[in-house]
This record gives C-alpha cells, sequence and structure tokens, in this order.
C-alpha cells in the first residue's frame, strides 16, 4: 500500500512502473470562417470523447475585427464618400488532458481550409 505524500497530498509514483506522464494540451484554433471553425471544433472534441479523453471546451474567445476605412474616390475629388471593410477573425480553445501519443492521433482529423492550429503542450 503506498503512502501519501504530507506535503502535496499524492501518492507518489511507481518508477518503472511503465505509466506515461499525462499532458495538459492545449489547441488553439482560429479561423475567419465561423463554420469551418465550429466543424473541425466538433470533430476534434468527438474524436478525443471517443478515446475518453478529459476535454474542457471549446472555449470562445473574443472576435478580433480588423477594420480599414478608405476613401472611394482615387484622385480626391468628389463628394467624400468612404468604404469601411472589416476582416472577423474568430478563435476557439480547447483544453486535453492525456498522453502525447493519444493527441497525435486524435490531431489526425482532416482540417477544413482556413483554420490554422496551435498546439501547445504543458506538463500537468
Amino acid at each position: 500500500m503506498a503512502t501519501k505524500d504530507p506535503t502535496t497530498g499524492k501518492v507518489p509514483a511507481q518508477a518503472g512502473a511503465g505509466e506515461q506522464q499525462e499532458y495538459r494540451i492545449r489547441i488553439t484554433l482560429t479561423s475567419r470562417n465561423v463554420k469551418s471553425l465550429e466543424k473541425v471544433c466538433a470533430d476534434l472534441i468527438q474524436k478525443a470523447k471517443d478515446e475518453e479523453i478529459r476535454v474542457k471546451g471549446p472555449v470562445r474567445m473574443p472576435t478580433k475585427v480588423l477594420r480599414i476605412t478608405t476613401r472611394k474616390t482615387p484622385c480626391g475629388e468628389g463628394s467624400k464618400t468612404w468604404d469601411r471593410f472589416q476582416m472577423r477573425i474568430h478563435k476557439r480553445v480547447v483544453d486535453l488532458h492525456s498522453k502525447s501519443e493519444i493527441v497525435k492521433q486524435i490531431t489526425s482529423i482532416s482540417i477544413e481550409p482556413g483554420v490554422d492550429v496551435e498546439v501547445t503542450v504543458a506538463d500537468s
């Protein structure tokens, strides 16, 4: 019977037990298209739940709106009319708690074009 460490309150891991370390993996998805972003996010979470991995998310981060206002006329004459252009960048964050080999299997899903994926691994 293993005893708990009095400082941390946890049972120390056995050396050579063959257990791999569990990592906290943060997957950040960004896109200009909400539908494709939500589809990739749903596929990722579904595959993670099939592997019985603890999942937190998707956390919807605030949308960045990039705006450019410019004059319509190239020469500066005429009425002062303006064009307003904007690009919205949507972002989702998904946290997984698992071993690194399983995450490689999960992230092998087909990713829609225009969706950027960033994976950050930290010790749990």
